[in-house]
């Protein structure tokens, strides 16, 4: 065995091992000192161990005892391991010390009679630790663990070891409180030591922000300061909300915070209490139970009106209270609201909720309860009853504190203090867990820890420390000051913290470096210090070669001759500069070492060409705000403000140190800023080839400019003021004139530059180039834009370079002969009579008299007023055209510059009728785009007109036309008619009832379907091993990419990580093959309905292509191949009428072509459906036949009655997925959402009473809603799924709206009216017509219409399929076709390479639906209905291929 060892953080306690067990030579260890820590083991085939837990805990089952003699005392080792984690953390360390003491106190070895692995774990953290050194030095550590690590320290092995480790700086012990780092923290009112109880009450519904930390760490201060005691509280009082998976997020939250409470609890703990409370309430004249609709109740109380039911008296609260409780009809619709003052101005008292009905069941108490409190109302319950003495709410609150306390003085019950203090408030993001659960939900971020969210898993995601957090928070102190903060304070708190710790190294954008070649260089590497203020962070190593590159920006400002400085190298001298079209294309230089001058040099970062030591392929992640907006009003819509594009991934290569990065290490890219490591870098994988990249994500740090990404500031591109003898700084016009430095690259080179990169970018962008080519181009032409700017002192701007000049000269002469002819300084308007003959000739200059004022030509009235028109009428175009929110912003702000000037010029506003011309047409589109509602004059004005009135948006119906995008229309038709719902893991879903019943319809009829075929269920386990995956290489090969691997337990990395079954034929064959033995064990017919995983890295889409779906695999074995093939087209046709005989859609059968085979499979049939509005097929469903392929693999064999010979079986496997689901939205959807096949929908007709108006007499509401459940029965009673919608807190048109987006088939209108005359209306969702039917035979014609709704779809999607199914023998009209989104029957040849020409040489730059990849047409499958026969010469539809075709086949775009 070889044991590397790294040369400033060795693994000690292998080391230890390693030295304990030379006495007993149980260990042949060859030790080797250099950067990394490994163990290599020589006798099994090179296999390593790289994690120092790991490398010790096998060279300690090496050594007898050194593990333990027991189980027990193997497992007491383990538990010593686990805890010398804590040892090394600063803030767990004080307790961890504790806890070891008191173990220590009657034991001298922590496990057994004698040294072991523990000991020597536990001691080498103590070793590691500066807060031991300062302790041990200072004499204060406890007196047992002194005693232990004195006594260990003093044993051969250890005195050996202790020489060979690195020295430990103490850490000195801060002081309690840091005064100058802490805010205002202002003492509690009637505080007493010891007897102060605070609480934090978070909501499970959401992971916690940093505002909750605030929150948190708030209540942990004075849980400190005075000795008292906290309280953590999960508000569950809504269970509608509550989320279990949000409880174990917030506790580890919490945790992680450092935050620990004395005392947990639920608000449900004391539901019983609080019903007492409200029942004493009524009891007491001080609530009553009101069945106002939520509606009206809110109208009168800003109306400040007595709801009818204030006045009833005690007996009716109560019955009214019970049958809430009971959770009948009635009692469901009313609330439970205390009697404070209606007439306050505090609307908060204005008699609020305090118990309300929830169907929803409760995650603790489950239907016990069916009436829940509000928050107002448990809060200063559960608070005075668990003693809290201070209750800390945030300012918002504040209008509820005399809520808080009536309730408090109502029941008699101890009043806890309010103690308020100002929440934290950030600028360019949300706090709110409703509009943060929406971004979850909307896909716009990959899940609550996303780096770009301010949650605290998010903060910490993108490089944010607790420390750091907590320094920040405590900064802030208890203070009720409310202000917006930028982001980059708290960042600037987090440096504080990372960057005298972090190592230094470099990475380079990839694609834009220059090569210097240095002469006389040795190639050889040297260790240097990872941090060049901090020698305990470790060394770095450092490789140097004749061949080294640069940033292109750094080499656009080199200079032949100049002497610049290589980072942790030295001086070099530039010999040569080689330039192709003005750009550096390779630099030649000499070293100048012995030149230590540092002070004038440019600083440069670079990597040396090494072989031994390749660089690491690296993603640096910049993140920009998730709104764009820095402050939200009240008024603004957020989701009008959100930043869709607020990242940037950039391609670097790396540093070769950067391959030891693990997640969630924090370092500092030289000159490029701090990175925490999102992604370690892996290398090649087994299976698909392919390298991970190590992706790094920008830490902010509190700078409000971003760092540069290429190149960076140098001295001379900054100019210094320059002090005057007097100490003062020079006058203005001094300090504006800013020279270029010596030698720099000139402002005409660098305009000529800029005006090629805005050529190179925007020629990348007309051709849809890739993002990272586009960001890598755009960062290069701002680099040089700052460098312009930095040269002449101004601002870059098209065609100015060349003009500005001249017309400033122009500008100052003109102004300076005006004054020589009227003796005044020349203002816009200020021509006079005695000067305008001299002046005339001047004004007659034109333009440059007119640029005296920013350009505009404010000296004449009537050119300033048509400029005005002009971009009045500019503005109106950019509003009508919808353009950008910061483009109108632009347009209107000049507009409104130019209306100045206009009144500076001639003392008056210019007049609203000549300046605001078509002001209607503005004035609603701006309307429209603000979304507030228009001016009682203009509605008036509207109507006259016949327009339509705006109505108020809900966004509860779909916001997007199917054919306008297609990609955004399905994600609001699966999430609006409540199919899935969005999950934190990115390509996963959760399916929801209403997607979850389809497929249980599907199921219900296939296992129906198959069990008569003798199939029977079972199920095999989900977890692979890679050895399994491994035996079948062409198997696996398509699914390595996306295979799943299990890698840890725990904290424990496994032995060899498990794969999640991508499918499962190496799962289920090695156990076939111990079950046949004979002939009579055949044939063996299996089917499993389970889940499996893939994780697909290409564009996700819910159903469509995910990480997790559902489906069921067959597999089945046969004795002969007849059997075996007969079997393959009988499941095949059981696919095909689940699409067509219940989700209404045809589909072609047919054999996929040898590419689109599965693999290991003889030949492969399928079923293809076809999306029109995508223009793509679609898989529906495969049945493989696999021949002997696996048999043989897995020696499935029996023995044959006849010959008495061992045979291979025959096999097949086959699969349909709830991708069925997708495409049945995708096909039947249209532009009001979902619509669903009759057979399929768990919900066939859906019954809405209407006419109920409030003037209906109650026997006839009565009578009307008895008849409509009594047609529910009968319906039910024929078979018919059926619901009735009865709510009547919504009105029959939003429930129409509601359950046409849902997709129900049909709607069943029945009203007063219709039950006098013994009829009722049916609504079809596919066609929206209404039909008026006989109510006595409802149920006849309702099962009629469902039939004929079924037909209708099939036949139209029919349609669909056929009027784009064509055939094609001419490659033009082929292409055509697919740009017409067909799907083509062409003659094929069937070999694989050119089915790849046929698919690369189709493909053009059209992107046929948004979010996806563009793609040539791929082989769909060989139809079994043929549309033609091939005749002989006839060729294959590739052009280059010139082969006889064998069969036509379908090829299209596809899914």
């Amino acid at each position: 065995m070889k044991l590397s060892l790294n040369k400033s953080n060795p693994a000690a306690v292998s080391l230890l091992i390693v030295e304990a067990a030379k006495s007993s030579n149980e260990l042949n260890v060859q030790i080797e000192w250099c950067q990394t820590n490994e163990l290599t083991l020589d006798k099994h085939n090179g296999i390593s161990f790289t994690a120092p837990r790991s490398i010790a805990r096998y060279l300690a089952r090496c050594v007898p005892g050194m593990y333990g003699e027991s189980v027990l005392q193997r497992t007491e080792v383990d538990h010593w391991l686990d805890f010398s984690e804590r040892l090394n953390c600063s803030t767990d360390f004080d307790a961890a010390l504790t806890y070891l003491n008191q173990v220590l106190a009657p034991v001298t070895f922590l496990v057994g009679h004698s040294v072991t692995l523990a000991d020597f774990a536990v001691w080498s953290a103590l070793r590691a630790s500066g807060q031991w050194s300062s302790m041990f030095a200072e004499n204060t550590a406890p007196v047992h663990a002194r005693r232990y690590f004195d006594f260990l320290s003093n044993q051969d092995e250890f005195l050996a070891v202790n020489q060979k480790l690195p020295a430990v700086k103490a850490i000195a012990k801060k002081e309690a409180t840091n005064r100058k780092e802490e805010g205002k923290f202002i003492e509690l009112p009637g505080a007493e030591k010891g007897n102060v109880v605070v609480r934090f009450p978070p909501e499970a519904s959401g992971y916690l922000h940093i505002g909750h930390a605030k929150a948190a760490l708030l209540n942990q201060y004075y849980q400190q300061t005075f000795e008292g005691k906290l309280v953590m509280r999960f508000d569950d009082t809504n269970p509608a909300k509550e989320d279990e998976r949000f409880e174990e997020v917030i506790l580890k939250d919490v945790d992680m915070l450092g935050v620990k409470p004395d005392i947990f609890s639920f608000t449900s703990d004391h539901f019983e209490k609080i019903l007492q409370y409200c029942d004493k309430l009524i009891k007491d004249g001080n609530a009553y139970v009101d069945d106002t609709d939520g509606e009206t109740m809110k109208a009168e109380r800003e109306q400040r009106k007595e709801s009818k039911n204030r006045s009833n008296d005690v007996e009716k609260n109560l019955s009214m209270w019970s049958e809430m409780q009971n959770a009948t009809y009635f009692g469901q619709m009313c609330a439970v609201r205390a009697k404070i003052d209606m007439k306050s101005d505090n609307g908060c008292m204005r008699d609020p909720t305090i118990f309300r009905f929830k169907a929803e069941s409760h995650p603790k108490t489950g239907t016990k309860y069916r009436v829940y409190p509000t928050y107002d109302f448990a809060c200063p319950i559960v608070d005075s009853v668990e003693g809290v003495t201070h209750a800390l709410r945030t300012t918002e609150y504040t209008d509820r504190d005399d809520q808080y306390n009536w309730f408090i003085d109502a029941l008699g019950i101890r009043r806890p203090y309010i103690w308020a203090y100002s929440r934290l408030n950030l600028q360019n993001t949300v706090l709110s867990k409703r509009k943060l659960t929406w971004f979850v939900n909307e896909g716009l971020v990959d899940g609550w820890d996303d780096a770009r969210f301010p949650t605290v898993r998010g903060v910490m995601r993108r490089g944010m420390t607790i420390e750091g957090l907590k320094q920040f928070i405590i900064a802030q102190g208890s203070s009720r000051s409310v202000n917006m903060m930028e982001w980059d304070k708290i960042w600037a708190y987090n440096k504080k913290v990372i960057d005298p710790i972090v190592p230094r190294y470099t990475a380079l954008l990839k694609g834009q470096t220059v090569l210097i070649t240095v002469k006389g260089v040795k190639t050889e590497s040297r260790m240097v210090d990872a941090h060049p203020k901090n020698t305990n962070v470790g060394q770095k190593e450092v490789w140097y070669s004749s061949d080294v590159l640069i940033d292109g920006a750094d080499a656009l400002l080199l200079k032949e001759g100049e002497i610049v400085t290589f980072i942790n190298w030295g001086n070099i001298q530039i010999t040569k500069i080689n330039k192709q079209n003005g750009e550096a294309t390779s630099v030649e230089a000499e070293t100048r070492l012995d030149n230590k001058d540092y002070k004038k040099t440019t600083k440069l970062t670079w990597l040396a060409r090494f072989d031994d030591a390749p660089f690491i392929p690296t993603i640096c992640t910049h993140f920009d705000h998730i709104i764009t907006k820095a402050v939200l009003t009240k008024d603004d819509d957020f989701k009008n403000y959100v930043n869709r594009d607020s990242r940037l991934d950039l391609h670097m290569i790396g540093d070769p140190c950067l391959k030891n990065l693990k997640k969630g290490d924090i370092v500092q890219l030289q000159r490029r800023g701090y990175f925490i490591c999102d992604q370690s870098y892996q290398p090649p994988s087994r299976y698909t080839g392919k390298v991970t990249p190590c992706i790094l994500f920008n830490v902010p740090d509190g700078h409000k400019k971003d760092m540069p990404t290429s190149g960076s500031k140098h001295k001379e591109d900054t100019p210094k003021q320059t002090p005057t003898s007097k100490g003062k700084k020079q006058d203005k016009s001094t300090q504006k004139q800013v020279l270029p430095p010596d030698g720099s690259v000139s402002a005409d080179e660098l305009n000529d530059k800029i005006t090629r990169q805005g050529d190179i970018v925007r020629d990348l962008k007309s051709k849809k180039a890739d993002k990272d080519a586009i960001g890598i181009a755009v960062k290069v032409l701002l680099d040089l834009k700052v460098q312009y700017k930095s040269t002449t002192g101004k601002d870059w701007k098209s065609g100015c370079h060349d003009t500005i000049d001249r017309e400033v000269t122009k500008l100052i002469s003109l102004k300076s002969e005006f004054k020589t002819l009227t003796g005044k300084d020349w203002k816009p308007g200020t021509l006079t009579e005695a000067s305008e003959s001299g002046a005339k000739k001047l004004h007659q200059g034109g333009s440059a008299v007119k640029m005296a004022d920013e350009g505009q030509g404010q000296g004449d009235k009537a050119e300033l007023k048509s400029l005005i028109d002009a971009q009045g009428e500019k503005v109106r175009q950019l509003k009508a055209n919808k353009s950008p929110k910061d483009q109108v912003d632009v347009a209107v702000q000049e507009l409104l510059s130019l209306k100045k000037k206009y009144k500076d010029l001639t003392g008056e506003d210019l007049s609203a009728a000549s300046a605001r011309k078509g002001v209607k047409k503005e004035k609603k589109s701006d309307d429209k785009k603000e979304n507030k509602p228009p001016a009682k004059a203009e509605e008036k004005s509207a109507s006259k007109e016949g327009e339509r009135e705006v109505k108020k948006q809900t966004r509860l119906g779909l916001e997007v036309a199917k054919e306008d995008n297609l990609s955004e229309w399905y994600s609001q038709v699966i999430t609006k008619a409540e199919m899935i719902e969005y999950y934190d893991v990115s390509g996963c879903y959760i399916l929801r009832p209403w997607s979850y019943s389809i497929w249980e319809s599907i199921k219900a009829y296939f296992d129906t379907e198959i069990k008569k075929m003798g199939v029977e269920n079972c199920y095999f386990p989900m977890f692979v091993s890679a050895a399994a995956l491994e035996k079948e290489k062409n198997h696996i090969a398509d699914f390595a990419p996306e295979v799943a691997w299990v890698t840890r337990s725990g904290k424990s990395e496994l032995k060899e990580p498990i794969a999640i079954r991508p499918t499962s034929e190496t799962v289920m064959y090695p156990t076939y093959s111990k079950w046949v033995q004979s002939y009579r064990d055949l044939p063996i017919k299996l089917n499993q309905w389970c889940n499996v995983v893939r994780w697909e890295f290409k564009h996700p889409q819910p159903f469509l292509r995910t990480r997790e779906f559902l489906w069921q695999e067959g597999h089945t074995a046969f004795a002969t191949k007849s059997e075996a093939e007969k079997e393959v087209y009988i499941i095949l046709e059981h696919y095909a009428d689940i699409y067509e005989k219940l989700l209404a859609i045809p589909v072609v059968r047919g054999r996929k072509t040898e590419k689109e085979r599965f693999p290991g499979g003889d030949f492969t049939t399928t079923v293809e459906a076809y999306i029109s509005a995508s223009g793509r097929a679609i898989q529906g469903a495969t049945s493989h036949h696999l021949g002997q392929n696996f048999s043989k693999m897995f020696e499935i064999v029996f023995e044959d009655p006849e010959t008495q010979e061992k045979q291979f079986v025959f096999q097949n496997s086959w699969g349909i997925t709830t991708r069925t689901i997708g495409v049945m939205a995708m096909v039947h959807g249209d532009n009001v959402g979902l619509v669903l096949p009759p057979r399929v929908a768990c919900v066939q007709v859906i019954i809405v009473p209407c006419g109920l108006t409030a003037s209906l007499a109650q026997d006839v509401r009565k009578a009307l809603m008895a008849r409509c459940e009594e047609l529910c029965k009968e319906l039910e009673a024929a078979g018919i799924k059926v619901k009735g919608d009865y709510r009547d807190n919504y009105s029959p048109g939003w429930k129409f709206n509601h359950w046409e987006l849902k997709g129900v088939p049909i709607r069943i209108e029945l009203g007063p009216r219709d039950m006098k005359q013994g009829q009722f209306v049916a609504v079809r969702r596919d066609t929206n017509e209404k039909l008026t039917l006989d109510l006595s035979s409802a149920s006849h014609h309702v099962t009629e219409l469902l039939e004929k709704i079924h037909h209708y779809l099939f036949d139209k999607a029919k349609k669909d399929l056929d009027d784009h199914l064509t055939v094609s023998h001419d490659w033009k009209a082929f292409v055509s076709s697919l740009d017409q989104k067909k799907i083509i029957q062409a003659p094929f040849c069937g070999e694989e390479d050119c089915e790849d020409k046929i698919k690369k040489d189709s493909a053009k730059d059209v992107v046929v639906e948004e979010g996806a990849p563009s793609m040539g047409a791929k082989g769909l499958c060989i139809p079994f209905k043929q549309p033609a026969e091939i005749k002989p010469g006839m060729n294959c539809i590739h052009p280059h291929c010139g082969k006889q075709a064998k069969y036509y086949t379908l090829f299209g775009r596809s899914y």
